[in-house]
């Protein structure tokens, strides 16, 4: 008897904080069936008006997002910020990127040496960069950029901002899905560093992915989309089916509250950290 396939949308996101025509916001989309996320289909939009867009098309569905949904608590108390999630978002989309870095800045040059960044609880088990970084990752940026826009668009966020319970969104991070195989890096922007053993490493992953030979377990059925992941350099694509995977592993979960641990609703939480 083949396996039940879940009602509901799954969603992986790969975001940036600049989509253009070169470099868009990836998105991967499928179904649960049985224990495999069922890939159906890929998707790269180039503006945030056409992420908006999107944002707002009606469920069921639960999408897993790589962005930082909020900043560490230290962070936002030390600088006065708005200590409920809705109102400090709309305080950060004030800010442009010159004064969200100012801010940053300074709380890091007042801070020793070796611990510069205030990190969420949730960072350091998932080995995710503080959303204070402005560079290498600019995760900052893809916060401002990105979580007002769930606030604008009504999503439901479990425990940090009610909204439609038929639209669910969770912070996802894909190194974490990727380090649970491998700790080789598989992707680069720049094409002079898209090399074979970084296409070596994809495929590697690619064949974890299906067999769900990593600490999730959540299969992947690729179907016609294998080639597309294992020749995209830039790990896009591959980033956001590992969000999509995560957003299947909570949505098994959904009854222990999306494999959430308790945590600071502030603050937020990356899923399976």
């Amino acid at each position: 008897m083949a396996a039940e396939q879940s009602s509901i949308l799954l969603h992986g996101v790969d975001f940036t904080s600049a989509p253009r025509p070169r470099k868009g916001i990836t998105i991967a989309s499928g179904h649960l069936q049985g224990d495999s996320f069922v890939l159906e289909a890929l998707t790269t939009l180039h503006d945030f008006s056409s992420f908006v867009e999107w944002l707002r098309q009606p469920g069921p569905w639960l999408g897993g997002f790589d962005f930082p949904f909020s900043f560490p608590r230290e962070l936002i108390e030390l600088l006065g910020w708005p200590s409920e999630w809705s109102a400090l978002m709309q305080h950060v989309r004030q800010l442009d990127r010159a004064a969200l870095r100012n801010h940053f800045k300074a709380v890091c040059d007042a801070r020793p040496a070796g611990s510069k960044f205030i990190h969420r609880h949730c960072d350091l088990p998932a080995r995710s960069s503080s959303p204070m970084k402005w560079v290498n990752p600019p995760v900052a940026y893809m916060l401002h950029a990105g979580a007002p826009l769930l606030l604008d668009a009504g999503v439901h966020i479990p425990f940090m901002q009610p909204g439609d319970p038929s639209r669910i969104a969770l912070e996802a991070y894909p190194g974490l899905v990727a380090r649970g195989i491998t700790n080789a890096s598989y992707k680069s922007d720049t094409p002079a560093k898209q090399t074979p053993d970084r296409l070596a490493t994809r495929r590697a992953i690619l064949r974890s992915l299906e067999h769900g030979d990593y600490p999730q377990q959540i299969r992947l059925d690729a179907g016609r989309f294998k080639r597309q992941l294992i020749d995209d350099g830039s790990g896009d694509l591959l980033d956001a089916v590992l969000c999509g995977l995560m957003a299947a592993w909570a949505w098994q979960r959904r009854d222990q509250d999306y494999g959430l641990p308790p945590h600071d609703a502030l603050e937020g939480w990356i899923i399976g950290a």
